[in-house]
Order: C-alpha cells, then structure tokens, then sequence
C-alpha cells in the first residue's frame, strides 16, 4: 500500500516579502581568444563565424570559404593583432573589462535584492553559456534575467545570445522563468553615461574638431531583411550628441570591421577618416558606443590602424574616448535597467534543484511500492480493472427488491 507521506511545498502568503536567492543577472559578452597565439585565435574565429546568426551563406560553401581561406590566413593576422593589445596582467582586455563589470554589477545589484547573483558568460570561449548556466541550476537559481552586453540589438549579436541560451535550456527537464533584454540603447541612463564619459575624457585632454561614432557594421543585406540594428545605432548617437549639446556639424556616424567584400553598413569608418582629412579636418575623437568594453575592434582597429591611417591621410591626430567598461555610471545604468525589467516579477521560493528537490525526490520514492512475487505491472493494471469491474456488478440494480 501507499505511504501517507506529507510535502511542505512552502506555498508564500500574499504580500509576503520573499529572498532573492533564486535571481540571477546573466552578462553575456561577445567572447575572446584564450591567447594572442594561432593556435589560440582559431578555434574562437571558427565557433565565431560557423554561428549562422553571424554569416548567413549556404553551410557548404561557407564551410569551404571557411577553412579554405578565412581561417588559415585570419587566424594569424588576428593572433598579430590581440597581441599588440593583450594585457601583461590580464591578458585579453574584452575579458579583464568584462569581469570587472560583472563584478561590479554584483555588488550594486544584490544591494537591491539581496541574495541575487550577477555572472558572466561569452557566447564564444569561455566562460561557456553552456558552463554558466549549469551552475547556476545547481545553485537553485530559478528565475534568470538575461542581459546580452549590446546596447542596440541585431540577430548577429543578441539574437546569437538568445540561441546560444535556449540551446542548453533545451537539456534542462525543469526550465528556469526567463526575461531577455532585448536591447537599451533608448534607456536615459545609458546615453547619458556615454555622454559624461566623453565629456570627462573632453575635460582631460581636450575637444576635437569633429566627433566620431563608429559602430560595428553587418552586412547591408541584413538591414534590408529587417535588422533594426542600422536604425538603433543612429538613433544611438543622435540621442548622445544631443546630451552633449552638439551641433550637427560635430559629429558624424560610421561603421567599421567589415568582413568580404559584400556591402556592408556604410558610410565606412575607414573611409570616413580618409575623407575628413582630405577635407581638412585636423583632429578626430573616436567613441564606440556599440562595444561595452574596450575589445580588439576599439584598441587595435581604431586606436592603432585607424589613428595611423587618418594622419597618413593628412590629419594631424585621431584619439580614441575608451568604452565605458566597469565605470561606476556604466555600473549604475547597466543597474538601474535591470531594476526597471525586474519589476513586477512575482517572487519565487529560493532552492529549486536544491533541497526541495531533493525532497521532492524523496516523497517519489515514498510512494513506491513492492508488487505482490510474480505479478507484473500489466497484471496489476488487470487485476486491477477487474477489481473494478467486480465492484460494479455486485452494486445492486436500480428497482430491486432490496433497493
């Protein structure tokens, strides 16, 4: 027979204020390179470009395109290039800045909700979403609220998130309540922490004649399918310009680190560089207000081979304004939109794959009985519908005398 068997399933009362122990914020960063080597650079550009979300071409021949052309000559040409940016301590600077935000963001986050937790994870190398998310099901963490580290959405870099954690939720047989952030570009808080970083470097060193905004770029063909990203980056940099009181002959918006020779979002940055100093314009500030850390595409690509290019083109000096990485108004804006897409979020009981589970768990097992020797579960099935059929007939009929 059953086991009477009693389960305290910790129903909350209305009102109740619970902990947040079962919260956690997931930063999720592009991704890095283990070293600045080859042999390092190749696996990450190879998990990084066969993502479908990043290169949409027919998987065969990109596959050929792939390790026929790009990984054998750009893996070295890369190595080459994060090796004139690695850190003596820290090594790869998407990854120091990307932690130290993390980091950062624990300790203002919790401070609002006390037990949540803040972690990092790379769509590509490590720390893997895959490892990230496991720990945190073994932590009981039961509501997750997903902040992809790009302030203006494309299927390219968010959505590439979104895959990246579904796919491993996929596995998972209790599934943890979910909230993406899809993009945050339109938050206040976030323009005007770009605005005063860029007003504190001007108080330091200066303003420029004309100020850049170069955003990563993706194909052109993908604007045309529907990808807002074009639209949010310019909606981006008129917001801040705005912040900063500039007029429209201020500042200009470009795009850089194209790959192929497909068209991608223009105007070029360089391009754009080379046309200022032939039109004149001596100094040029660059700010990137599409990368949240300082990365290989800020440090190398217009800090090094763009300021090089615009002053053989004829200016005078290219200075690039660093990302806003763990800044304390980075921290606190990342912060306050998190607070604003936490809200409303109905409370849930910490624990989940931790000791209600287990004794969840243990209740199953008191249920469990030995069936009589020799019988088996379809003879139990059968017994048992019989049983039941037996009951039946031995009812007395409507209408009977003894009725």
């Amino acid at each position: 027979m059953f086991r009477s068997a009693t389960f305290d399933h910790q129903e909350t009362a209305a009102g109740r204020a619970l902990p947040d122990d079962d919260l956690a914020v997931l930063l999720v960063n592009l991704g890095t390179p283990v070293a600045p080597t080859a042999a390092a650079v190749r696996p990450y550009l190879k998990e990084f470009l066969w993502d479908r979300r990043v290169v949409e071409v027919p998987r065969w021949l990109w596959w050929l395109i792939l390790h026929g052309i790009v990984l054998p000559f750009r893996s070295k040409r890369s190595a080459r290039a994060y090796a004139s940016i690695w850190r003596q301590q820290g090594g790869s600077p998407l990854l120091h800045y990307s932690q130290r935000l993390a980091q950062q963001m624990q300790t203002a986050v919790s401070a609002r909700y006390p037990g949540s937790t803040v972690v990092l994870a790379m769509t590509y190398g490590e720390p893997g979403i895959s490892t990230v998310l496991e720990s945190l099901r073994q932590q009981g963490k039961r509501r997750l609220l997903l902040l992809p580290l790009y302030p203006q959405y494309s299927a390219t870099t968010t959505a590439a998130v979104f895959d990246a954690v579904t796919r491993e939720l996929q596995t998972v047989r209790w599934l943890p309540e979910l909230r993406v952030i899809n993009h945050y570009y339109q938050h206040r808080v976030w323009q005007q922490a770009v605005a005063d970083s860029i007003s504190a470097y001007r108080q330091q060193h200066g303003t420029a004649e004309l100020l850049l905004f170069s955003f990563h770029g993706i194909p052109k063909k993908y604007f045309h399918a529907g990808d807002p990203y074009f639209c949010q980056c310019q909606a981006s940099a008129r917001l801040i310009a705005q912040a900063l009181g500039l007029g429209p002959q201020q500042w200009r918006v470009s795009f850089q680190s194209r790959l192929g020779r497909e068209p991608w979002l223009q105007p070029y940055t360089d391009h754009t560089l080379q046309a200022l100093a032939a039109e004149g314009i001596k100094t040029v500030q660059v700010v990137c207000p599409g990368f949240v850390t300082d990365c290989l595409e800020t440090l190398e690509e217009i800090a090094m081979e763009n300021a090089e290019r615009f002053v053989r083109g004829g200016g005078e000096s290219l200075h690039y304004i660093p990302a806003l990485n763990a800044d304390s108004g980075h921290v606190q804006a990342l912060t306050g939109i998190v607070a604003q897409h936490l809200h409303g979020w109905p409370q849930l009981l910490a624990g989940g794959d931790g000791e209600r589970l287990q004794q969840a768990r243990q209740l199953a097992s008191d249920f469990d009985y030995q069936l009589p020797d020799g019988q088996t579960d379809a003879q139990a099935d059968v017994s048992g519908s019989n049983a039941g059929v037996a009951a039946t007939a031995e009812q007395p009929k409507q209408g009977s005398k003894d009725g």
